[in-house]
């Protein structure tokens, strides 16, 4: 008898596409910590397809059909992809251990969302969900290249000649990046507003470029991915993106002008 955590070939799972153990799925779909998903998994609160895995490393597709926690389905039948304006100083998890603001508090409690990718807590702007991992993991592959803009205030500013070099011959942690677009927006002096067009996303690019070149970040927004922008969407505010538009996420992204940011809070 075959023990029910046995995952030979047997869903109707596309044989071809990539497999992830079933802890790093549950991870990536923002439900909760890798390590809080293999508990889960152990505890028998898991099902695929009608049946009960035990083993946290069992692979599947992340499309895998019928995956329930508890009995509810969090498998997405209609692709659904929401538009947030994330607010600096909200974290993008589910829950804090310290009881800080999350961008679950701004957004609706149904259907089950991931966030597609990530924005730090001191930066702010677009930033997607979804309830079909697939499609966010085929966005953010980075053998896709999906661009994304940012506009940066930074102080005191760069030199074109700087700002040259960041843009084609920058590297983090031993390896050259991709080659980026900058280009200045404004410059008032002792701050200076830039815009980074990204090919890549790694952790906290922009942040620690400009830390090595010693220039104090004030403000990071990201204003597109890809020729989506942010659009007139305030901080918090949210809606959901029309089918029509996922094809503007993979296409050139257009030239913005700067955001109109109001004042600082004392």
């Amino acid at each position: 008898m075959k023990h029910p955590s046995d995952h030979s070939p047997k869903f109707g799972q596309d044989e071809s596409a990539p497999r992830f153990g079933l802890a790093r799925i549950l991870s990536k779909a923002g439900l909760c910590s890798r390590t809080v998903a293999v508990e889960w998994i152990r505890a028998g609160r898991v099902e695929v397809d009608g049946r009960r895995i035990l083993d946290p490393e069992a692979r599947f597709p992340l499309s895998s059909p019928g995956i329930r926690i508890d009995g509810l389905d969090i498998t997405a039948n209609t692709r659904q992809v929401l538009l947030l304006h994330k607010p600096r100083g909200v974290l993008t998890t589910r829950q804090d251990e310290r009881g800080r603001a999350t961008v679950y508090d701004l957004l609706p409690g149904t259907p089950w969302l991931a966030p597609v990718g990530r924005l730090d807590q001191a930066s702010s702007g677009l930033l997607l969900f979804s309830n079909d991992p697939h499609w966010a993991q085929r966005l953010l592959d980075p053998d896709q290249h999906v661009a994304k803009t940012y506009h940066v205030q930074i102080r005191p500013p760069l030199s074109t000649g700087t700002a040259a070099q960041l843009a084609t011959g920058s590297v983090l942690d031993g390896e050259l990046c991709l080659s980026m677009q900058i280009r200045e927006l404004r410059c008032g002096g002792k701050t200076q507003w830039l815009e980074f067009i990204l090919q890549e996303g790694r952790n906290r690019q922009i942040r620690r470029l400009l830390d090595a070149c010693d220039r104090e970040v004030l403000r990071l927004i990201r204003v597109a991915v890809g020729n989506l922008p942010l659009g007139e969407l305030r901080p918090g505010e949210w809606r959901w993106l029309r089918s029509d538009e996922e094809e503007l996420l993979r296409q050139t992204p257009t030239p913005r002008d700067p955001p109109c940011l109001p004042p600082e809070r004392s």
